[in-house]
């Protein structure tokens, strides 16, 4: 039977992971662990864990006899741009903080499997923004997409020199109703949709015709799980997966919110978080995604607003910040 831990799993994407992997292999087998000392949605095993503290990390994982890592603790683009040194040394050491327990443990003859999430923003300006390749220029602008561009080679290092089973997928733009967004550039979507579920008028942070890749978490989460799951000899990718799910800009995501919320309103006043979307992809070719493991998304503009709008209540609305 697996073991799992999940580090960062207050975050946007670990609370969500943690429900999907509990009802899979049961929640005495999904070990949830942060920084904080407390699980904020009360998970039944949690850990107080800092991933820099590689010592600790070993240790619960030789306690728990972890068979699989989601190491999703990071400082995200906007977050990251306020404290560079911070994001870069929380990014990168705590990736090679388990890439080097998973290489130790290999060796003892027991093998970690390990999850490691990467960007969009490891993309950059000279990219091609259409349709991006999964080879392509990478030259992000970010000290976030630094760090994830970093952490791909990185990741496809200690799988060709030790073995490492290390699988990445490059994340576009996640929007979730249960658990408010992180510090990205992409949040603008969540917040907009919390505007409109609460009646209040919206001033976006980007302009109008900004197109980004977005995803829904419930597809993200599957992604994730599916890829984990694949056989090994499926995965010829050990960099990081392009995968995509949808893509649209803040004006095509306000036609599809007031055909649901008559008089929804939306202002554009553009700040700092524009340079960083515009080095970003419009669109992703996942077609090694597709190939390798079958991936495929599911989730539509359309059905995607709907069901934000359906589950977002104006109470929970006030977690999230609306720019």
């Amino acid at each position: 039977m697996e073991k799992i831990l999940i580090i960062g799993a207050n975050g946007q994407i670990g609370s969500e992971l943690f429900d999907a992997l509990a009802g899979r292999y049961g929640q005495a087998n999904v070990i949830a662990a942060d920084i904080s000392p407390n699980s904020l949605f009360g998970a039944p095993s949690y850990e107080c864990l800092d991933v820099l503290d590689a010592g600790h990390v070993a240790q619960v994982i030789e306690q728990y006899d972890i068979t699989q890592v989601y190491q999703l603790a990071a400082l995200l683009s906007v977050t990251g741009e306020q404290a560079p040194l911070k994001a870069w040394t929380l990014n990168m050491n705590g990736l090679l903080n388990i890439l080097e327990i998973a290489r130790e443990r290999r060796q003892a003859g027991k093998p970690l499997k390990v999850f490691w999430p990467s960007s969009i923003a490891a993309f950059g300006p000279h990219t091609p923004a259409v349709d991006t390749p999964q080879l392509a220029v990478m030259d992000p602008t970010t000290i976030y997409g630094i760090s994830k561009q970093a952490g791909e080679r990185l990741c496809e290092y200690y799988f060709s020199k030790f073995g490492v089973d290390v699988r990445s997928i490059r994340y576009p733009g996640i929007i979730s109703y249960k658990s408010p967004p992180g510090g990205g550039t992409t949040d603008y979507a969540i917040a907009m949709l919390v505007a409109a579920r609460r009646g209040e008028r919206y001033v976006c942070y980007l302009r109008a015709d900004t197109i980004l890749p977005m995803i829904y978490m419930p597809d993200a989460i599957r992604a994730t799980i599916e890829l984990m799951e694949a056989p090994s000899e499926n995965i010829r990718v050990r960099s990081s997966y392009n995968i995509a799910g949808l893509s649209f800009s803040p004006a095509e995501l306000v036609r599809a919110i007031t055909s649901r919320v008559a008089g929804f309103e939306v202002d554009y006043a553009p700040d700092d978080r524009q340079a960083i979307a515009d080095t970003w992809p419009h669109s992703l070719d996942d077609t090694h995604a597709r190939a390798d493991w079958g991936w495929h998304a599911a989730t539509g503009l359309d059905a995607l607003v709907a069901d934000m709008l359906r589950n977002l209540s104006p109470a929970a609305g006030k977690l999230h910040r609306v720019a």
